[in-house]
């Protein structure tokens, strides 16, 4: 396990870093949803570390893309819909949508369709509930629970950590901190910039020990999608550039690697549905205000002019465009 210096350490070279630059798949109920407690209520939990001691942090980063489309071929009672696919800069490689996506931003007309195409990034951690405010969650046999935490929230727990009157791991068995996520609304979003930290350190319970001796950590890697193959990241561009282009879902084409929820495998296929698109970590009731778009890119490359009367024309037209002059370039 990591001190907490490390991760102070870890933390402040990351963020160093992105200054120099400019810039488990069944419904087991172990995913706690805080998204659903009721707005002026608090969760109270209570935060482990990961069972990779090769991991600095307590956490994980899943970074996933979503690729709307209009409707299902075939099925005219779906009219709206969406995939879910990882970004595999999550796993350090270059990712084929952010690399159409990145050269948007230059322009202001695309920069509305960057942002519904940038990656959306959520973070994985484990603990026990200590207060649940949500009267009809049942707490699985196993009570180590996963958390998907939202940039918002996680920027209250990274920034914590950098607190120097903050002397131990808040994850430490005997001298731990809880954790308060506290719903309000901002705006007609949900809003949680009011979580924070117990101000009192508190042992695990002997209960909360024993259920770490029976069950053991998780590995939270675990819980990440599994990494594409080059026939699925073919597939995932492809997607993308129908998505852009205001297709309907092709399921016979695509659905054997990526596919809706609720959507079946074409017949005759056995391939299972990726995590990123069945991960039980349902949507909050509302939005969270200023989590949708994540980091866009800062490009020093010139600017893509779009004609004035392409503004509402196809997506195509758009790819085409900023394609003919990267070719150029």
């Amino acid at each position: 396990m990591a001190s907490l210096a490390e991760i102070r350490a870890r933390i402040a070279a990351q963020e160093n870093k992105t200054q120099n630059k400019g810039s488990s798949t069944q419904s087991d109920n172990a995913i706690y949803p805080h998204w659903n407690i009721d707005e002026g209520a608090q969760a109270t939990i209570r935060l482990l570390p990961d069972a990779d001691t090769n991991n600095t942090f307590f956490w994980v980063e899943r970074q996933i893309i979503k690729l709307p489309f209009n409707g299902v071929k075939g099925d005219p009672n779906i009219k709206q819909t969406v995939v879910q696919v990882p970004c595999v800069e999550m796993y350090g490689d270059a990712c084929p949508v952010l690399a159409e996506v990145r050269p948007w931003y230059k322009d202001d007309t695309l920069k509305e369709l960057a942002n519904k195409y940038w990656k959306k990034r959520s973070y994985i951690f484990q603990g026990f509930v200590r207060t649940n405010p949500l009267g009809d969650d049942k707490t699985p046999a196993n009570p180590i629970r996963r958390f998907i935490i939202s940039p918002q929230i996680f920027t209250i727990i990274k920034s914590s950590l950098m607190d120097p009157e903050m002397e131990e791991l808040p994850t430490d068995f005997l001298r731990g901190l809880d954790f308060n996520i506290k719903k309000t609304s901002k705006g007609g979003y949900a809003d949680y910039s009011t979580s924070n930290w117990a101000r009192k350190e508190s042992a695990l319970t002997e209960v909360e020990q024993a259920a770490i001796e029976a069950h053991g950590l998780h590995n939270l890697a675990d819980f990440l999608p599994k990494k594409p193959n080059e026939a699925e990241l073919r597939v995932i561009k492809e997607m993308f550039e129908a998505s852009v282009d205001g297709q309907p879902f092709d399921n016979e084409r695509w659905g054997a690697y990526y596919r809706p929820y609720g959507v079946e495998a074409p017949s005759g296929t056995t391939a299972a549905k990726p995590s990123a698109s069945t991960e039980t970590s349902a949507p909050a009731k509302s939005p969270v205000a200023g989590t949708e778009d994540d980091t866009p890119p800062f490009e020093t490359a010139d600017p893509v002019v779009v004609p004035q009367t392409t503004s509402s024309d196809k997506a195509q037209d758009i790819l085409a465009m900023i394609r003919a002059r990267q070719n150029k370039a």
